[in-house]
């Protein structure tokens, strides 16, 4: 699990960073968002309907009254939804909202796997394009989603991966000791809510293809392509304009976060590219060397890109939520430290800088993930 926190602290104050991962008996610790749970809300008419005198009856006759027709209850009342069909009924319970939250979170769960991939030591680069046709590409160098058949499901390993609920490496402990996302549902509602996915690996010496459409159904089966010595995994995802209130991205919602997931990540360099916005200056180069440019901020490309990667990690990051505030710093190195406990499979970085600041900035981390819930954890780094 990790865990990274950011505290400013009452003049002087301290900015840091606490990451924590942990993997407890094989299977990973993440951490589950809580939210607020609405207390019932009183009847304000409770009081005056039982105030009311009860209505007059109506004189009977004799004869029995009509009795209202009852509606049987049976088998055929039950509804079983197969397959990706669960979360085309309900995406709120899978991604949050249709709206412009859950339209991003789409594209932060495709990104998730590949950051797994990093944090299992695999992935050194995650490229993201924003395209004119309004699809999502997702592209990294990691280990590539396997291929060959699954041992159970009698169908390729991919497949099972795109389009059954709950199948993944992050269960069993083998696969990844420290993963984020959804665990498991992540790719798999990425390609229910998607009216179509193409799905490329690039694994065991060739590049492997295959595509979804309405809804997360295979197109056909897995295509052995041109042989290849790279590995990775290529995600193209277009969201359903029937589920989503739009289908537009963000670009700026998407470079914060993708930012952030950099200094989290040490060393891991992530690529932003919107091809929806020519930048007004090409660079004139038909391909951009990615691993020549900066490591920081926008670099010159015939579209808008910006590429992150920060190879002192937390450090970076505090020093970048302190630049950007009008405080001194007390001291200019940052004081960092990390430790892992082997046994208990849980590693932790911290991070932190004094400032003159009259507030306190605490920003915690589990295995990537923001947990802003944490209150007790932020209480206890900001001790003397």
């Amino acid at each position: 699990m990790r865990f990274h926190q950011s505290i400013n602290s009452v003049a002087p104050s301290v900015t840091c960073l606490l990451a924590e991962a942990s993997s407890i008996g094989g299977v990973t610790a993440g951490h589950t968002n809580i939210e607020e749970s609405k207390a019932p809300v009183a009847n304000d008419n409770a009081e005056t309907l039982a105030a009311e005198p009860a209505a007059e009856e109506t004189p009977t006759t004799g004869a029995p009254a009509e009795a209202t027709p009852r509606r049987e209850y049976g088998a055929s009342d039950i509804t079983v939804l197969e397959g990706l069909e669960a979360v085309r009924k309900r995406p709120g319970m899978y991604i949050g909202s249709t709206g412009p939250r859950g339209l991003h979170h789409l594209v932060y769960e495709v990104v998730d796997n590949s950051v797994d991939e990093a944090l299992a030591g695999y992935c050194t680069h995650i490229e993201i394009v924003l395209q004119a046709d309004g699809g999502v590409k997702v592209v990294d160098n990691g280990r590539g989603i396997p291929v060959d058949m699954h041992p159970t499901e009698h169908k390729p390993t991919v497949e099972v991966v795109m389009t059954i609920l709950h199948a993944g490496g992050k269960f069993g402990g083998g696969g990844y000791a420290v993963s984020g996302g959804l665990h498991g549902v992540g790719i798999s509602v990425v390609n229910a809510l998607s009216s179509r996915v193409d799905t490329e690996v690039r694994r065991q010496g060739h590049v492997w293809r295959m595509s979804f459409a309405d809804g997360g159904k295979p197109q056909g089966g897995l295509i052995k392509g041109e042989a290849t010595s790279e590995t990775g995994t290529t995600q193209t995802f277009y969201p359903d304009a029937s589920i989503f209130e739009s289908t537009e991205f963000d670009f700026e919602t998407l470079r914060a976060r993708f930012q952030q997931m950099a200094f989290l990540n040490k060393g891991l360099r992530i690529t932003l590219t919107d091809e929806r916005r020519a930048t007004e200056e090409p660079s004139g180069e038909a391909d951009l060397d990615l691993d020549a440019v900066p490591t920081e901020g926008e670099v010159p490309a015939e579209f808008h890109t910006v590429v992150y990667q920060y190879d002192d990690g937390l450090l970076d990051y505090v020093k970048h939520l302190n630049s950007g505030k009008k405080v001194d710093v007390v001291h200019e190195d940052v004081i960092a430290f990390e430790t892992e406990d082997k046994e208990r499979k849980i590693a932790l970085e911290m991070a932190m800088q004094w400032t003159n600041a009259y507030s306190e900035s605490v920003h915690t981390y589990a295995n990537t993930i923001n947990t802003h819930e944490v209150e007790p954890t932020k209480r206890a780094s900001a001790r003397p």
